[in-house]
């Protein structure tokens, strides 16, 4: 490789290494810097073959350009500075950095004490400093040529008929019949047609998948042989993790971006989850890979008393100090490149209030919010918060900005509360079905604002909600310390697997009660991947360090009828007129009049403020009508929660049973009048034509 033998001063924008015919530009982001070195390295990043000293500065951007190279370059950073821990400086150019706007990743990461800032075993403890080089083993980029998506065939599915479907790239496809051996755990899984045909007979619209972004496991994780599955544990928010590629194609890439065109061809929507609130650096006493060398005073929150110790919000040692401008560009430029370059629907940001908080706390106006609603680019697609972080006041359920969404796991507590536990009464229930109007409708946010779930990655999957009464993590190493004891779970009176039919039909009769308040209810549903079929994880409640069958979807399992019962609700969902998503209607007592939306208590009288309250009563219905001026028939939702039958009066009909989950086989029709019949802990619906209707 010929190189010149110096770099000329280039421009500061944009940011990370941009490549042109002639040459790449290199920019750097440090405020207090005072030297920037550019590492180039072979093609393997093994052997470093010269650095040239950046050789300007505008503001506080360091940026050079390099002629004669183009993509397929490797390069990296060694950054010097002050090194005083106490005033939040960690500095130290023996360590090699990554570009946190690196596209693409060279080496695999080795926990290595060479990658620490300080020295391991020092008296002085992460305040020592460190003269080992790490410039060998250390995690390098390749300049590559940013690819735009066409976007051409986007799906662009309307909020109010969005269904999520939350996966994880490897286990879904792991295990699956159908898909190649080679394909399997990989983005070429994931689209498949196989995979494509069960989505489509589901009806489900958006495939919400686990991170996608380059992350590095934690080292007490990998010391227990493990690796951090899910993924939560970012280092490079541009580049695709490659850990889920193929091979089969030219890179991770090319076939993360095959992926959403052929789901994009198939109708179906790409939301990733993204992790901004911390990152793989984890805190004071982690290594210096990438940020913390390059400026760990203002991509980091600090402790204001210690600048030496890091704040932890998120309970992964560090929190990303989004309210820093530069940061906030970080993220947004991230935001964008996945939006532009591979044609993402949008995304799930994990910890969201983390990405939120200024000096004082967390603000929905702060600036990462404006700009994100300002964004030409980002203000179209969906953005879906995880309302609450680890920090003083981090639930922030129904706080965020106008058009985001966010996960409602009052809609998860409640509902598994009235149907698994009986202690949630039917007033709570209502409020929850109807997307937790006490939460959004006040902020003048939509229905779909609420994304309800039973069930997601964290926590059990729908088969064990019903099957085990307590966790059973012990694979995880943690001797069953690890994950929530507060699962509001039942095993219908026998822990774990049974051949016993009565707690079987228990089970059946459960899941299918959940299943029809989630895919029923008013909001924005997400199903857990597996939870159509039955999905097992033996008990285990936090399987973020299972990278096998533990974790791994077993389509062998598969529960054909509960699917289709699955497949029927979601159709049901979306030809049902009464039940719009878009606008709040219905009140919870009689006060008011026209009603789209009305309330019964099981004798056929209008439910009061007492009925509402009543502990020991679990059974109601709730009648809805189409707004005016529309067809379409009346749905009367009858909901049994109690330990017997509960027999129903209507209002007058005829009415055609639509589904009864009782049933062996659920949607079965039949006629009644003015009584149903509703056994124990079950969900019915029934349709009627308006009075007086054509």
């Amino acid at each position: 490789m010929h190189l010149p033998s110096r770099l000329a001063n280039g421009r500061a924008w944009p940011l990370g290494a941009t490549a042109d015919s002639e040459g790449v530009n290199f920019a750097l982001f440090s405020a207090n810097a005072t030297r920037v070195e550019l590492c180039i390295f072979n093609h393997d990043g093994t052997t470093e073959i010269t650095r040239f000293p950046m050789p300007a500065r505008t503001g506080d951007v360091w940026h050079g350009y390099l002629e004669s190279v183009g993509p397929g370059l490797v390069y990296g950073y060694r950054v010097h500075g002050p090194y005083e821990p106490e005033r939040g400086h960690r500095f130290n150019p023996n360590k090699l950095l990554l570009d946190p706007y690196a596209r693409e990743i060279v080496g695999e990461f080795r926990w290595k004490n060479e990658h620490f800032g300080f020295e391991m075993r020092h008296p002085d403890g992460h305040r020592s400093f460190s003269t080992t080089d790490n410039g060998r083993s250390a995690l390098k980029a390749r300049v590559v040529l940013d690819l735009p998506s066409t976007g051409e065939v986007r799906p662009r599915v309307p909020p109010e008929q969005t269904v999520i479907y939350e996966a994880h790239v490897k286990g879904l496809t792991m295990l699956h019949p159908k898909v190649p051996d080679e394909l399997r755990g990989t983005y070429l899984g994931v689209c498949h047609p196989a995979v494509i045909e069960h989505m489509q007979k589901l009806g489900v619209t958006t495939i919400e998948l686990l991170p996608v972004q380059f992350g590095v496991p934690e080292q007490h994780v990998v010391a227990r042989g493990m690796t951090n599955y899910w993924n939560y544990n970012p280092l490079a928010y541009f580049a695709v993790e490659p850990r889920y590629w193929s091979r089969t194609t030219p890179s991770p890439e090319a076939e993360f971006r095959e992926m959403v065109d052929t789901l994009h061809a198939a109708g179906l929507e790409v939301v990733i989850d993204v992790v901004y609130n911390h990152t793989a650096e984890a805190g004071e006493t982690g290594p210096t890979l990438c940020y913390r060398g390059i400026d760990h005073q203002s991509y980091y929150r600090l402790q204001p008393n210690d600048p030496s110790h890091c704040e932890n919000l998120t309970g992964c040692g560090n929190t990303v100090n989004v309210a820093h401008p530069r940061v906030t560009q970080l993220v947004l430029d991230s935001l964008r490149y996945w939006v532009n370059n591979f044609g993402v629907d949008g995304f799930r940001f994990d910890l969201a209030p983390a990405i939120g908080r200024r000096a004082h706390g967390f603000d929905p106006d702060a600036a990462f919010f404006v700009a994100f609603e300002q964004d030409p680019v980002l203000s179209t697609v969906k953005r879906i918060a995880e309302p609450w972080d680890l920090g003083h006041d981090g639930y922030r359920l129904g706080q965020f900005p106008t058009a985001w969404m966010e996960w409602n796991d009052k809609f998860r507590d409640t509902a598994r509360g009235f149907w698994l536990q009986h202690n949630r009464s039917r007033g709570e229930y209502a409020r929850r079905i109807m997307a937790s109007s006490d939460i959004f409708q006040g902020s003048h946010r939509a229905p779909l604002c609420s994304v309800n779930f039973i069930t997601a990655h964290d926590g059990f999957s729908l088969e064990d909600l019903v099957s085990y009464t307590e966790k059973h993590n012990e694979a995880n190493g943690e001797d069953n310390r690890d994950g929530h004891s507060h699962n509001l779970s039942t095993n219908c009176g026998e822990e774990g697997p049974t051949t016993k039919p009565a707690v079987l039909m228990e089970r059946r009769r459960l899941k299918r009660a959940l299943l029809a308040t989630l895919l029923l209810s008013r909001g924005t549903p997400m199903l857990l991947a597996g939870d159509e079929f039955g999905r097992s994880q033996g008990g285990n409640n936090n399987a973020y360090c299972q990278d096998n069958e533990i974790s791994w979807l077993d389509w062998s399992q598969f529960d054909e009828k509960l699917c289709e019962f699955v497949a029927l609700l979601i159709r049901l969902r979306g030809v049902h007129g009464a039940m719009p998503n878009a606008m709040w209607g219905g009140r919870m007592d009689a006060a008011h009049a026209p009603y789209d939306l009305v309330w019964y208590n099981p004798h056929g009288g209008v439910m009061t403020a007492e009925d509402w309250n009543q502990s020991h009563e679990h059974s109601f219905s709730a009648i809805f009508t189409p707004s005016p001026g529309t067809r379409g028939p009346r749905l009367a939702l009858l909901l049994n929660g109690d330990v017997q039958a509960v027999q129903f009066e209507l209002p007058s009909g005829p009415w055609q049973r639509v589904f009864d989950t009782d049933l062996d086989e659920p949607f079965q029709p039949a006629s009644c009048t003015t009584r149903y019949t509703l056994a124990h802990r079950a969900v019915a619906a029934l349709f009627s034509l308006p009075v007086g209707a054509p």
